[in-house]
């Protein structure tokens, strides 16, 4: 390892319109696992449950799944995941949170839950945690072999959220 990389359990996160997925890795940070699904609502973001687990799992940090298009562009859905994530980091702090690239996640989750022999109607319920599972994952490969945090720290909003604590 790297010097400069560091220990700590992080929650990797994969933000859905419907369904959020959720995965931890282990206090070493070398693998991660699956935690759970959170179901979104319009009137719940589970910005708060999110929140929850990360203070019982001490983590110290969250990595949230940004999902670009193939071109690196961010479009409608890396949007809001941006904006997600800048609320997660006022919920949140003074943990911090960081956005990575995670282009094709979903694709891959899906492949990996049909490799393991699973039917295309169950994948629903787990692909979302597979999917913070791969996204945290590739977080923690890429500052083992850098010594640096992967992705990009996200600010939390001015003003916005102090009430929630």
């Amino acid at each position: 390892m790297p010097d400069g990389t560091r220990t700590g359990v992080r929650l990797g996160v994969d933000v859905g319109s419907v369904r959020i997925g959720v995965a931890r890795s282990d206090p070493s940070g070398l693998l991660a696992t699956p935690v759970e699904t959170l179901r979104r609502t319009a009137a719940d973001d589970r910005v708060a449950a999110i929140a929850d687990l990360a203070r019982e799992h001490e983590a110290i940090e969250v990595v949230v799944g940004l999902p670009r298009s193939l071109s690196g562009a961010h479009g409608r859905a890396a949007e809001d995941v941006l904006a997600y994530a800048t609320k997660l980091a006022q919920v949140v702090r003074p943990i911090p949170v960081r956005v990575v690239d995670e282009r094709l996640t979903t694709v891959t989750a899906h492949q990996a839950l049909s490799r393991s022999g699973r039917s295309g109607r169950t994948h629903r319920s787990v692909v979302d945690q597979v999917a913070a599972v791969l996204i945290l994952q590739t977080a923690l490969d890429t500052e083992r072999g850098t010594g640096r945090p992967a992705g990009t720290l996200v600010e939390p909003a001015a003003g916005e959220g102090d009430e929630i604590r």
